[in-house]
């Protein structure tokens, strides 16, 4: 299993970073996805996850992918020279 390459968290909402790879004729290129979960407790205390959210978990939600929006958007520019 792969490693993640940036996770960010608000309580137990997270947005995580990994790179991919994929072959198209012949070459090898490089590109990024990020999953999105909220960590919880079921009715056992078992830790579990989802992707459905609760109206308070929307601010959480916007932060981890304005995070994860801004570490890929940056990496992009400094890759490029711009930054």
């Amino acid at each position: 299993m792969t490693k993640p390459e940036q996770k960010f968290r608000v309580g137990c909402v997270s947005a995580t970073i990994w790179g991919n790879e994929t072959k198209k004729d012949g070459k090898i290129r490089e590109f990024k996805t990020v999953s999105f979960e909220r960590n919880y407790k079921d009715k056992d205390g078992e830790w579990q996850t989802t992707s459905s959210l609760n109206i308070n978990d929307l601010p959480k939600a916007m932060v981890v992918l304005g995070k994860a929006y801004e570490y890929l958007t940056l990496r992009d520019a400094k890759e490029e020279g711009v930054v």
